[in-house]
Parts: C-alpha cells; sequence; structure tokens
C-alpha cells in the first residue's frame, strides 16, 4: 500500500501516476482491468472517499473477494493467452464457471492405482523375483517405493501451498525452481511420458502376440533359432507396434473424452487382474493348480512340441518311445542315435506351483543372474554332463534372453512405481485440491507399495524358480506366468492386463501433448512455440503429432526390458526435481511458503532426491548421462533462447540467500591481499539528452575485468529526484544499453542532488552494499579544465581525488580516453609500459597484467621502469626489480632509468612564473569589475617596488634542485600557498580568461640557462592573457576608455623581468620534477601502446588546486594513452600463493 501510494501521491510526479500504466497482475487477487468503470460503482456514496486517488491500484475488498469466488484454476500459460482472448471472446468469458465435483477417490486415489500398476506387474514382475530372489527383489521394491513416497511428501507440500492450476508435475517445479528448471524437467517428463506409451504399447502387443493369437504373428517363430528367432519376434513387435500406436493417436485424435469414458472399464481390468492373482494365492495353499515343468537333468524344457514329460511309454505293445524322444534322437526306435545329454540324464517332472505352503520360498531366497543364451537349470538338481561338451538342441531348452544383473532390474522395475503424478494433474477437476492430493496420492501409493511387495514374497512362496524365471512362460505350455496362480483361469490375467495395457498406453498418448502444449504455451522454449497451438476446441494436434514420432522411436526399439530404463532416466529427474524444490523452498524459509499439508521435512526431501540419483545411476549410468545432457542442452537454451519469466521461483530465493550469506561473510574482514581484485566504480557524465559522453570508458572496464569483480557504472545528475525521476530512467536506460554493449556485467546507479560535485560524492559513499563495495574509481580526465567555463569540473575533479585518497580508494584516471582502444581492436605488438616511480601498493604491477588477459592486449609486452637517484644502485635495483618480479609471476622487461640531480633550468621557472600568473587572474574571475582593477594595480605595484628595491646584477639566474625556500619547513610549505592566494570575492559577473601556453618557452633548449636579457623578453613572449568581460551581454568597453592606466600596468606585468626569487619554491621544484620525468618518459615510451605512471596526490590546502593540474598536464604532456593511477593504500599483490 505504501507503493501505491507513493505512486500516486503527486498528480504528474511520475509514470506510474496513470493508473492504465500499470502491468496487469498475472493473479486473481488484483484485477485493475475495469477498475475504471466501475468507478463510480464502488466509491460512491460508500464513505470510502478517502481511498478514492488509489482505486486504480488497490480494489476495494468486496470486488477482491469477488474475483476470488470467480476465480478458475487456469492452465499454466494461459495468462498470457487469456489476456488476448478476453478480446475476442468477451461474451465466453462471462459465462458461469461449472464447480468441479471431484473428490480424492475419484479425483486422485483411483487415477494413480490406474497408472501405477501397469504391464511391469503382469509381464516381468515374476521373473523379477525369479532372477533378483526374494530377498534382492524386496530391496528393489522398496527402494522404489520409498522414492515414490517421499516424492509424493514433497509434491503435497508444493502442491497445497496455494492453487495449483492443471499441469501437474511441470507447473510445480517451473513455478518452483524458474523457467529454466521448469522447461528442461517438463520436456524430461514429456519424453519420459512419451516413452510410458511406447512401452504399454510393446507390451500390450507382447501379450497379443506371445500369449493370446501366437499365430497372428507376420514373421514367423517356428523353426528359428537364437538370434534369427529374436530378430523375427522384434519384428513382429515393431509392426504390430506401429499398427496399434498409429490406432491409439487416431483415437485420441478423434476425441478425448471416449478415453476418458474407457479409463474406469480400463481400471476395472486391473483391479479385477489383481484379485484374481491374490484370490490364486490363497487357492494355493487348499488346491495347487496343476502346472507341471518337464525337466531334463537339470534343465527346463520348452514344454510345446511334446505331450508327455518321459522319455518312452509303457503301453500294450511294450515300451514306446514319447514325442521327446523324437526331438532329440534321430528315429522313435528305441536304438536310435540320442543327443548325449539325453541319454546321460533323466526326465523329471516337477510342479509348477507348488503352493504357499510349500516351503518353497527358501529355495526363490536368493537370485540366479544369467548371461544371454544361458540354460535356465533348476539349483537343487543334479545334471550328468562333460564340461566340454557343446550345447546340442538348444532351441529344446528354456534359455535366458538377456543378460541380466541387479541394476538392469532396477531400471525395468521402476516404471512399475510411477503415475504418482496423475493426481496432481488433475487438479483443476478436484473439489478441494489442497485436501484430495496429499490424502489420495499418499493412499494409492501406500496400496500399491502393499501390493507390490506382498507379490513378491507371495510369488516366491508359491511358484517354482524355474517358472519365475522363465520370462515368456515357455516351460509351462506358453502360458504368462502370473496367469498361471490366477483364480479362476488365466485367461482373466491375460485379458485383463491387456485392456489395461492399451488403456493405460491410451492416456500416456493423451498426457503427453497437453504437457508439451502447456510447456509451449508458457514461451519459455522458443522451438516448440508451434506445438502450442491445435484444433479449434483446443486439443493439441501438433504436440499429439510430435509424441507418436517420439513414441515410434521407442516402438522401433521394440524391446520393452531396454524401453524400461529409458523412461525411468526421465521420470526419475523429475521426481528428483520435485523434492529439490521442495528442500529449497523449505531451506530458504521464503514468506509465500506456506503449504496446508505440515508432514513434510527438508531432510525427507533430500533424501527422496538422493535416492532418486541414485536409482539413475543404478539404471544405467550411460542413460543417466545422456538424460542429464538433455537436461543440460535445454536448460542451457531455455536460459539463452528463452522468454524472460519472473515467477518467484526459488532459484531467485536461493540466489538472495547465497548473495546474503556472501555479504555477511565479507563482512567478517577485509580480504586478504590474494583475493584482493579491483571492484570498479566508473563514473561516466552524461549530456542533456542522458547520453554518455566517454563510452570508451566501458570499453577500458571490459578489458580491466579479467579480475572479475564487481562492476558498478555511476552518473551523477544536477536536480531534485522528483522534477527529475524520467531523467534518472532514461539515464539508467543508456547505461544499460552501453555496458550490454560493451559486454560490461555489473550494476549502474545514477545519483541525483542539488550539485554535481555532492551527487559524485554520494555515488562515492553509497555505492556497493556491505563487503562488496567498490575499493578502486575509474574517471576521465577532465579535458576542457583550462577553459573558464569548466573551472568547476577542474575543481570538482580535484575533489575527487582527495575523497577517494580519504576513503582508501584506488584511482585510475585514462588520460586523452578517446584514443584508447575499443574492445573490436587488437594490438598485434607494442609494449605496455609501467613507469614505476614510488609504491602505491603494487597497482601498477596487476594492472598490466589484467590487461593482457584481454585479447585486446594479448600481444603486447609489459615493459617496467624505475628511477635511480643520485645515492642510488642502479645496477642492484634491475637485480631486485627482476627477482621480485619472478615471485610475483609476472613477465616483464626489467629497466632502471638513472635521474641525476640537476641545476632547474630557466624554462622551469617560466613555467612555474607562467603557472603561478594564471592562478592569480583564475582568483580574480569571479570579482568586480573596480575590485578586479585595483587587484591588478596592486599586484603591479608590489612588483615594481621589488624590482626597485633589489640590486638586479645580485638576481641569479640558477638554483640548485636541493636548495629549500627560506624560513620554510615541509610542513609550512601549504601556508606559503595560501598567503601568497587572496581569498575570491563571490560576484555575479562572468569573467572568461584565455589562456594559450602553446608558444615555445625560448630558443634555447629547457636545459640551457638563459641571459637576464633573454628570461626578460620570454614571459611576453610565451603568455597572452586576456580580460572579456560579459555582463548582461554587454559588449567589452575598449581598454582605453575603461582604465587607462590599469591597462598600462597589466602591460608594464607582461613586459617586466619576472622575480624568480619570489616563486614559490615548491612548485618550481614540482614543475621541475614533471619536466625532467616527461623529458624521460617521452624518451623511452613515445611509441608505447599504453603509459602507467603513479598519480601524484593534490595540495593539501585547496589553493595550489590550479597549479595541480598544471603539473599533471606537464608530466604527461606529449604521450597518446596515458593511466594515471593512484593506489589505495594497501597492497593488493603478492608474492605468496
Amino acid at each position: 500500500m505504501l507503493n501505491n501510494l507513493t505512486d500516486t501521491e503527486e498528480g504528474d510526479g511520475g509514470a506510474q501516476s496513470q493508473g492504465d500504466s500499470n502491468p496487469k497482475e498475472s493473479s486473481p487477487f488484483i484485477n485493475s482491468s475495469d477498475a475504471a468503470a466501475e468507478k463510480s460503482q464502488q466509491y460512491d456514496g460508500k464513505n470510502m472517499a478517502l481511498f478514492e486517488e488509489e482505486m486504480d491500484t488497490s480494489p476495494m475488498v468486496s470486488s477482491l473477494l469477488s474475483s476470488l469466488a470467480n476465480y478458475s484454476n487456469l492452465p499454466q500459460g494461459s495468462k498470457e493467452h487469456e489476456e488476448a482472448e478476453n478480446n475476442e471472446a468477451e461474451s465466453s468469458r462471462k459465462k458461469p464457471v461449472k464447480a468441479p465435483q471431484l473428490g480424492t477417490l475419484m479425483g486422485v486415489y483411483l487415477p494413480c492405482i490406474q497408472n501405477i500398476f501397469g504391464v511391469i506387474l503382469f509381464l516381468r514382475m515374476t521373473w523379477l523375483v525369479g532372477i533378483g530372489g526374494v530377498i534382492g527383489t524386496f530391496v528393489i521394491v522398496f527402494m522404489c517405493c520409498t522414492t515414490t513416497m517421499l516424492t509424493a511428501i514433497s509434491m503435497s507440500a508444493i502442491a497445497t501451498n496455494g492453487v495449483v492450476p492443471a499441469g501437474g508435475s511441470y507447473y510445480m517445479i517451473s513455478r518452483s525452481l524458474g523457467p529454466e528448471f521448469g522447461g528442461a524437467v517438463g520436456i524430461c517428463f514429456y519424453l519420459g511420458t512419451t516413452y510410458a506409451g511406447a512401452m504399454y504399447i510393446l507390451g500390450a502387443i507382447e501379450l497379443l502376440l506371445i500369449y493370446i493369437v501366437p499365430k497372428a504373428a507376420i514373421f514367423p517363430l517356428e523353426g528359428l533359432e537364437g538370434a534369427e528367432a529374436e530378430a523375427a519376434l522384434l519384428n513382429n513387435m515393431r509392426v504390430y507396434g506401429t499398427i496399434l500406436l498409429t490406432s491409439m493417436a487416431t483415437v485420441v485424435f478423434v476425441g478425448v473424452k471416449y478415453v476418458n469414458k474407457l479409463a474406469l472399464v480400463f481400471l476395472a481390468c486391473v483391479i479385477l487382474s489383481i484379485l484374481a492373482v491374490y484370490a490364486g494365492v490363497i487357492k494355493t495353499a487348499v488346491d495347487p493348480p496343476v502346472f507341471p515343468v518337464c525337466i531334463l537333468g537339470n534343465r527346463t524344457l520348452v514344454w510345446k512340441t511334446f505331450d508327455v514329460c518321459a522319455k518312452t511309454m509303457e503301453s500294450a505293445n511294450g515300451t514306446v518311445t514319447t514325442q521327446l524322444w523324437r526331438m532329440f534322437c534321430d528315429s522313435p526306435f528305441l536304438n536310435a542315435t540320442c543327443d548325449r545329454y539325453f541319454m546321460d540324464n533323466n526326465v523329471t517332472e516337477v510342479q509348477g506351483i507348488p503352493g504357499v505352503t510349500s516351503g518353497i520360498l527358501a529355495e526363490n531366497l536368493f537370485g540366479t543372474y544369467y548371461e544371454k543364451g544361458d540354460l535356465i537349470a533348476k539349483t537343487n538338481m543334479n545334471s550328468m554332463e562333460e564340461i566340454d561338451d557343446p550345447l546340442t538342441n538348444a532351441n529344446r531348452y528354456v534359455l535366458a534372453d538377456i543378460t541380466s544383473f541387479f541394476t538392469l532390474l532396477v531400471g525395468i522395475y521402476f516404471p512399475s512405481v510411477t503415475g504418482i503424478m496423475a493426481g496432481s494433474n488433475r487438479s483443476g477437476d478436484l473439489r478441494d485440491a489442497q485436501k484430495s492430493i496429499p490424502v489420495g496420492t499418499i493412499a494409492a501409493i501406500t496400496t500399491t507399495s502393499l501390493v507390490y511387495m506382498s507379490s513378491v514374497v507371495l510369488f516366491g512362496a508359491c511358484i517354482e524358480g524355474v517358472v519365475l524365471r522363465d520370462k515368456f512362460g515357455e516351460g509351462v505350455h506358453g502360458n504368462l506366468v502370473i496367469g498361471t496362480l490366477a483364480w479362476p483361469s488365466p485367461w482373466v490375467i491375460v485379458i485383463g492386463s491387456f485392456f489395461s495395457t492399451c488403456g493405460a498406453g491410451l492416456q500416456s498418448l493423451t498426457g503427453a501433448p497437453r504437457l508439451l502444449q502447456a510447456i509451449a504455451k508458457d514461451n519459455i522454449v522458443p522451438a516448440l512455440r508451434i506445438f502450442g497451438h491445435g484444433k479449434a476446441n483446443g486439443e493439441p494436434t501438433w504436440s499429439l503429432l510430435l509424441t507418436a514420432c517420439i513414441c515410434e522411436t521407442g516402438i522401433l526399439i521394440a524391446s520393452l526390458d531396454a524401453v524400461a530404463p529409458i523412461l525411468s532416466m526421465f521420470f526419475l529427474m523429475c521426481y528428483m526435481f520435485v523434492n529439490l524444490a521442495c528442500a529449497l523452498q523449505t531451506l530458504l524459509r521464503t514468506p509465500n511458503w506456506r503449504p496446508r499439508f505440515k508432514f513434510y521435512h527438508w531432510t525427507l526431501s533430500f533424501l527422496g532426491m538422493s535416492l532418486c540419483l541414485t536409482l539413475m545411476f543404478l539404471c544405467s549410468w550411460y542413460y543417466a548421462i545422456v538424460a542429464m545432457v538433455i537436461a543440460s542442452s535445454i536448460y542451457k537454451y531455455i536460459e539463452f533462447a528463452g522468454a524472460e519469466k519472473e515467477w518467484g521461483d526459488g532459484i531467485r530465493g536461493l540466489s538472495l540467500s547465497a548473495a546474503r550469506y556472501a555479504l555477511m561473510r565479507l563482512e567478517e574482514g577485509p580480504p586478504h591481499t590474494k583475493n584482493w581484485r579491483p571492484q570498479l566504480l566508473v563514473l561516466v557524465s552524461t549530456d542533456g539528452e542522458q547520453n554518455v559522453e566517454q563510452p570508451r570508458l566501458f570499453s577500458l572496464t571490459n578489458q580491466l575485468k579479467a579480475g572479475k569483480g564487481l562492476t558498478i557504472v555511476g552518473t551523477a545528475l544536477e536536480g531534485t529526484y522528483l522534477a527529475n525521476h524520467e531523467q534518472v530512467q532514461r539515464a539508467e536506460q543508456a547505461l544499460r544499453k552501453l555496458m550490454e554493449t560493451e559486454k560490461v556485467k555489473g550494476f549502474c546507479q545514477v545519483t541525483v542532488s542539488s550539485n554535481l560535485r555532492d551527487a559524485t560524492s554520494h555515488l562515492l559513499q553509497v555505492s556497493g552494499l556491505g563487503g562488496l563495495k567498490h575499493n578502486a574509481v575509474l574517471v576521465s580526465w577532465p579535458r576542457n579544465w583550462k577553459q573558464g567555463d569548466e573551472h568547476q569540473t577542474c575543481r570538482n575533479f580535484i575533489e575527487l581525488v582527495r575523497e577517494t585518497t580519504t576513503a582508501h580508494l584506488a584511482l585510475l584516471v585514462p588520460k586523452n580516453i578517446s584514443a584508447f582502444p575499443s574492445n573490436g581492436e587488437r594490438f598485434t605488438e607494442g609494449h605496455i609500459d609501467v613507469w614505476w616511480i614510488v609504491h602505491d601498493g603494487g597497482m601498477l604491477m596487476l594492472l598490466p597484467f589484467l590487461l593482457r588477459q584481454h585479447k585486446v592486449w594479448r600481444k603486447c609486452k609489459m615493459r617496467i621502469f624505475t628511477v635511480a637517484q643520485l645515492d642510488d644502485n642502479s645496477i642492484q635495483m634491475k637485480k631486485d626489480l627482476t627477482t621480485f618480479l619472478y615471485h610475483l609471476r609476472i613477465d616483464a622487461m626489467v629497466e632502471v632509468v638513472e635521474m641525476h640531480d640537476s641545476d632547474i633550468s630557466a624554462y622551469t621557472y617560466e613555467k612555474t612564473l607562467v603557472m603561478e600568473q594564471r592562478s592569480q587572474m583564475l582568483k580574480q574571475i569571479n570579482l568586480t569589475k573596480n575590485e578586479r582593477e585595483r587587484e591588478i594595480q596592486s599586484i603591479t605595484d608590489s612588483s615594481r617596488g621589488s624590482i626597485r628595491r633589489k640590486n638586479p646584477a645580485a638576481v641569479t639566474t640558477q638554483l640548485s634542485v636541493t636548495e629549500e625556500p627560506p624560513a620554510a619547513s615541509k610542513e609550512e610549505k601549504p601556508e606559503e600557498e595560501s598567503k601568497s592566494a587572496s581569498s575570491p570575492v563571490s560576484t555575479p559577473a562572468q569573467v572568461q580568461l584565455i589562456h594559450d601556453n602553446t608558444t615555445p618557452a625560448s630558443p634555447a633548449t629547457p636545459a640551457t640557462p638563459l641571459t637576464p636579457g633573454e628570461a626578460a623578453q620570454s614571459p611576453g613572449e610565451q603568455v597572452q592573457m586576456t580580460w572579456t568581460e560579459k555582463c548582461d551581454g554587454e559588449p567589452a568597453k575598449p581598454p582605453g576608455a575603461a582604465a587607462p592606466q590599469g591597462i598600462k600596468d597589466i602591460k608594464d606585468i607582461f613586459n617586466m623581468k619576472p622575480e624568480w626569487e619570489n616563486l614559490n619554491q615548491f612548485n618550481v621544484r614540482r614543475m621541475h620534477t614533471a619536466l625532467k620525468l616527461n623529458e624521460v618518459i617521452l624518451k623511452k615510451s613515445s611509441e608505447a601502446k599504453l603509459v602507467l605512471l603513479n598519480m601524484p596526490g593534490p595540495p593539501r590546502n585547496r589553493t595550489g588546486d590550479e597549479n595541480y593540474m598544471e603539473f599533471l598536464e606537464v608530466l604527461t604532456e606529449g604521450l597518446n594513452r596515458v593511466l594515471l593511477v593512484r593506489g589505495g593504500g594497501r597492497e593488493v599483490i603478492t608474492i605468496y600463493s
């Protein structure tokens, strides 16, 4: 409410004052679209005039409650489309919404039961028990059921934390973990559902061709052995699978309502089949069914082409051979030549289902794993065979069709526990979703887990081991193994499982396209936009077509055992992220995390997530890696190409929490030298249109960012924030746009104050947060500081230097920034020269190293110059510096430049005189006309009096550089400067000073002393100063008319011999240093691509500011690219690891 009051309090205070400028809130709580039309209805006569100003943004409670009452669960992604549809279908929007009526039983429990019980239970469960043993299979079932239960707990917490529109797991994950995770996991869930359809279709075809109508095979299996028989079976699966897929897709395309109507029929088939199995188990305790198994030695025989499990039979005519004899012998006679193994071993008929009370459970407790092609043998029976004998008549025995191992069993079994999302997928149809989803889902998982676990034990207790390990029931007359246990007939299971499998396939082909359509409508994956469209009634035609094509790839694999691990990967990844979402929301404790389901904990979610990850690699490590690569690719694709979505997701909350934690850690103390990196505050100026005036500063910033530190780009505006809010927004947009263009990653900040000096100071003080603050300031050199109208810019710059020094911040000042290279340029050769004059923490060493990490400067070599004084050992200095750089791991050439003490040249005195005269004149800018003339007159008179009082012959033209000013200590030097200046007086007059110092000093070289005669002429030749008055637009008066005596005195100033003894010796020495250093730098580094040198500090008082700028100008004169560096007072580079 405070924000709303602020937005509308001022009539013209900002862009938010218009109601239609606020974007429509994507929630049922604020609906401002009809607010303007209903203004009079809501407020007139209701004593609410106090709140009339807020009506556009804050609705009345009555309208809020009305919108909540009429709110319907919309599919994900439909909000954006709803706004467009509102304009086209206004009448349809006003139709009353039919209230959902489904309760927990019909809406959640039974759909979950139908989706969880599936093809694996009927076709592979007995085989899993036989191969893995009762204990091993129970462990697998318990692990998988525990995983789904923990996932259901996490899902219940998310589903009860507010309204979940129809869309189930995809909606929950995307809104909890963000569009990138949501899109990646949503597509994985879609692929899992699609391959589940392929698995169900393959299961239905397996039931059809092996157990129901084996004669229908297009590629007959009779007479084929080994690889040929396997290939024929797979081809049959492919042909019939494609036919069934086409039929199912057609049914789904014609109308989903038929699929939904048949859902109860399919569910009834599942329940009846399971009840038939339990009834058969009970019956085995009393009257076990007769399903004999014929065993030769210890090998299980395929019982298809013989009728009696015996070699010979006694008849009235004597002993006769059986059909089994003829299978292994070359003639039906007793003296025939037979298979050696057949002759050495006896034939035994054992009961396939001895019953639950037979004690067979003990034999089936432990697993028996086979290689492909191994014989299915009874473990406790003896066999007479030679180890070296080759296997003959292999097609007569039951063989292992695949190589089995524990992790394979996990991958094959896990799809039988998927389907727990069926309830949450129907959340839009539930009467009370927040109650029904947790209760129904957990109850369904509990029920199915009990059925699976009891099935493992009961199958092991009722069925003979060789029958359990016989995947296709070849040893029991080709019957479905679980069907042999069922009561009253095996056909109950066969027919029931066939229809339930077909129903599950139809459900997958119905749900998968809608999930893809929901992802496409969310518009987070640009490549999927076409799949968001469908028929006029909303049916996802294009999504169905893509689903059928992907499903066909699974059918072409043609093996149920090969397809099952694939969809296990995708489902496990989906469940893993559901657990992650719940754990993340719980740990972050976001204010909006208030689920009604209270029986959750983050440790349970992490355990579920860990189990999912473990099962993924248990099932198939290479499938797990492929699934992760697919999900990662989708994630990165959405991140770079997807639409920007802000869903208040947990990843954003995690980022906030991580940032808060990191900031708190940074507050614990200053970073170690090893962790120091330049955290830049880049100060730029903008023109009247808020466009950046120094865009190359951004290029230099990008080139310096090899340190991967913080970057804050700031600018200052003059005025008040209320009056300049739009300019602030434009300036921020301009900064962000330029940062994006120059690939500068960081933040921008615009500060408004009554004057630019204060605004810049505010930026310097408040930028950054906590321990993540800038430690270096990057600002360009003021180009036209000598011009009168830029005088304040010059003073602002010097104040900035002082403030950075006080704040212990490093300062980087690029001079002639327009000559610096852009990010697209490349230097193929050249040098970066460092002039290391004073040690300021190592910034001069670190900056070239960072620059050379960038492709612009990569080919440049680094050179370091240092200055040796008279009493320094330059050879030892070079050796020490080389060792120091070696320890710093920095490659650079080293050179020591010797600068011996020398006499101060006349040129130095003249430069100092010109500088001081200019400074004196600048102080008069704000004086009135009469005061200015009196001030000039006093300067002239004092100069003349000094000349008359002194003996001209006593004036020396040379002073030693070591000479100190008389009676002045180091601490008193600033006071000398302050005493020599008169205090400025403010007036409205504006006076422009034109100063030209481009004229050569004298024909002599700077190092050559001048004669008194030559020196007397040089100041007049070198300096021309003109006062031009601009008062109220009047033209300047002729000099003679204004003050002839004053002008005459000014002329005397420019033509007289200078009083070099009266010059401030402190300024003379500084000018001497600047000139000498500039001379040496030009000699050594005139061809360098970049020169870095120490930036001297400003004077302690403010009277010598102009002199300071002049010193820096002299120091850098003639250099193309210069980076002045001033350290922050701490070490930034270290030799230690």
